[in-house]
């Protein structure tokens, strides 16, 4: 089903286009919703940063659109992912990257993981649901099947980076448990130290 298509040919160009719009939706939302990348979810993208990432991506999309049906996979979950950081990206942008962290970390904190956890499943599980739904009814059919397959990329992406969250955090709160009572034997000005450490939240919240 993924035959490649001839390079120049009318159907690369659809496919180039489908991806570089989909491929810049994301950066465009990424960016309005943290310019510095303090809140980037994908650990690879946040070390590469802008410049490296864009020519990365721009090399990807040239390659990938010979490819029809990973194209239109890559595009589907790329303007969904886009559409998630436009829903906060207002939010994040006006109260700033390192106060929407801390807020952020703070809301986990005080949130039971297993809550967590069973909210993220209804997110993800019924995204991916309409994905396989739209997979089975595709009658193997380019197009649908595609976007059905985009649509379950997308929700096993943002399963995999919340988690990643997750247990970020909560191993931030456990290793802040670890190094309290060791402060309380220390000097004050060491003391001090500690407790700012290990009080930061990662910087990964995605």
């Amino acid at each position: 089903m993924d035959d490649p298509v001839s390079f120049q040919s009318r159907e690369y160009f659809l496919m180039l286009a489908l991806l570089a719009f989909g491929r810049g939706m994301d950066f465009l939302s990424t960016w309005i919703a943290t310019p510095n990348l303090a809140l980037e979810g994908n650990p690879i993208a946040k070390k590469l940063g802008w410049k490296w990432g864009l020519l990365l991506n721009a090399v990807v999309v040239v390659i990938l659109a010979l490819w029809p049906l990973s194209a239109m996979v890559v595009t589907t979950a790329s303007v969904l992912v886009a559409a998630r950081n436009f829903q906060s990206a207002w939010f994040m942008r006006s109260l700033g990257e390192d106060a929407y962290r801390e807020w952020h970390v703070q809301r986990v904190r005080e949130t039971p993981v297993t809550l967590h956890l069973f909210c993220l499943a209804g997110n993800t599980l019924l995204t991916a649901f309409i994905g396989v739904v739209l997979i089975g009814f595709s009658g193997m059919r380019l197009v649908p099947f595609a976007i059905g397959m985009g649509i379950v990329a997308y929700a096993i992406a943002v399963a995999f980076y919340s988690l990643l969250a997750i247990w970020r955090i909560h191993r931030a709160i456990k290793r802040e448990a670890y190094q309290l009572p060791a402060a309380r034997n220390q000097s004050p000005a060491t003391r001090t130290l500690v407790v700012e450490t290990y009080s930061r939240p990662p910087d990964q919240i995605g």
